[in-house]
């Protein structure tokens, strides 16, 4: 038997109208290119944008009030500088944490006992 992988199958444009018109009828590009044994799975949906009716294939159709492009734009601004403020911020916690390690060894003391004393003192406060 012969392989199939180097043969190049060509349709006629009657043929390609036929399958056009069954996909704008009704029919599943998947169903119509199983029932004739077209190979590729986008080749149907080709001949559509080629032959077909714009209305056949699904598309996504994206509607937008006119502010709203400019909205967008605000918002993934604030966010870029939502992300810059919470870096610097996760930064400055590192700081005050080792300037914190560095008081506490400077005086002789712990750290850690330092700051469940903090804790403890800070939960029993009304």
């Amino acid at each position: 038997m012969k392989s199939r992988k180097n043969v190049a199958i060509r349709y006629s444009e009657a043929f390609k109208h036929q399958i056009v018109s069954e996909v704008e009828a009704g029919s599943s590009c998947e169903h119509v290119r199983k029932k004739y044994g077209i190979g590729g799975y986008s080749t149907i949906q080709k001949w559509m944008k080629r032959l077909g009716k714009l209305g056949a294939l699904p598309k996504i159709i994206r509607v937008e009030k006119p502010d709203e492009k400019e909205k967008l734009k605000e918002l993934e601004r604030q966010i870029r500088q939502l992300k810059n403020a919470l870096a610097e911020t996760q930064v400055r916690c590192v700081i005050a944490e080792s300037h914190f390690e560095i008081v506490c060894e400077d005086h002789g003391l712990d750290p850690e006992a330092v700051k469940k004393k903090i804790d403890e003192e800070r939960l029993s406060k009304p």
